[in-house]
């Protein structure tokens, strides 16, 4: 996730490529990063919190599956890096609600039978889809020969894989989570929207996130673009889903502005514009919570990107496991 990177006027100054990179940009991100996220001391405790994270996750309690004939499908794009993250988010909402929560894991080529039994142990209905099946479906309905641009450009960007693997194969609506999130209260408003859902749905983004200039993705879309989408929460109907019209924007945006960190976001964010979307409120679904916000939650959900990532590994997976997950209002 970008937030306004200070000091481009010098970076242009110094020069593009190598050397301002090693030199300049890197250094500079560095020190950023580092105050953003408390400086040397904060740093630290934020990793012994991630570490102990893992450790939890390793020794949480098996849930038991809601009575409920009501369920939720949620989809995630998961491996080994993020099991722990992706069963913690599962377990916050799965405590949440009294629908039972059916997650669906794609995996992003790096699962191990190890991380596999690590999720199941604890949510045992878990659907995986793995790569062997994922890589067919894509030979079938995403071949190379005819989408060359989207099938290199997901080898390389794995954030793709959140619609490429995901929804190519899906039909109707598909609630696709990032990993990366905690619930504290019932998701009121999602849940409704889950009913009966007739638009796409998605986060409210602290700014404007896409990596791509509003001219280039005004001209892709036809349409202004739309406006602070943030895909860490998104509900779209997969079966609406024009490939070939993604293909199209993948290269174009590839040839015209290069390679971006959050291009997966601007692809979405192209098919959203010109559509009437409900935006999920932001004082409740919050993305890049605040420090105080992230000790004592009070949102529905937190969406931990950047340097948030302090509040998510110090307190907001142990405020789960203290039982501050509370049944409530949206």
């Amino acid at each position: 996730m970008s937030y306004a990177a200070p000091f481009r006027g010098l970076a242009t100054r110094l020069g593009v490529g190598g050397v301002a990179r090693r030199y300049y940009h890197e250094p500079l991100a560095n020190l950023r990063a580092m105050l953003l996220e408390g400086g040397p001391f904060e740093q630290r405790r934020t990793e012994r919190g991630r570490l102990d994270m893992i450790a939890a996750a390793r020794t949480l309690a098996p849930l038991q599956p809601p009575t409920s004939t009501d369920s939720l499908e949620v989809c995630f794009l998961s491996g080994l890096r993020y099991w722990y993250q992706t069963l913690f988010c599962i377990y916050s909402l799965q405590r949440c609600t009294d629908i039972r929560v059916d997650p669906t894991i794609y995996d992003d080529g790096s699962f191990t039978d190890e991380a596999v039994a690590a999720i199941v142990r604890v949510v045992p209905w878990t659907k995986f889809v793995l790569g062997d099946e994922i890589e067919a479906q894509l030979d079938a309905f995403l071949p190379v020969s005819r989408f060359p641009t989207l099938r290199a450009r997901r080898l390389r960007y794995l954030h793709l894989r959140k619609l490429c693997d995901i929804h190519l194969c899906r039909q109707g609506w598909t609630i696709v989570l990032d990993s990366d999130m905690l619930f504290f209260q019932r998701p009121i408003v999602l849940l409704d929207w889950a009913k009966f859902p007739r638009r796409p749905c998605h986060l409210i983004d602290v700014g404007r996130a896409y990596g791509y200039t509003p001219e280039l993705m005004r001209e892709l879309a036809d349409y202004p673009e739309a406006e602070h989408v943030n895909v860490g929460l998104t509900g779209l109907c997969s079966e609406m889903i024009d490939w070939p019209k993604l293909e199209y924007w993948c290269r174009i945006m590839l040839e015209r502005e290069g390679e971006s960190y959050l291009q997966e976001q601007a692809l979405i964010a192209l098919l959203l514009a010109g559509q009437d979307c409900l935006r999920l409120p932001v004082e409740d679904y919050q993305v890049l919570p605040s420090l105080a916000e992230g000790r004592n939650p009070t949102a529905v959900l937190h969406h931990y990107v950047s340097y948030s990532k302090r509040s998510y590994y110090q307190w907001g997976w142990r405020r789960v496991l203290d039982g501050d997950t509370i049944e409530g209002s949206a």
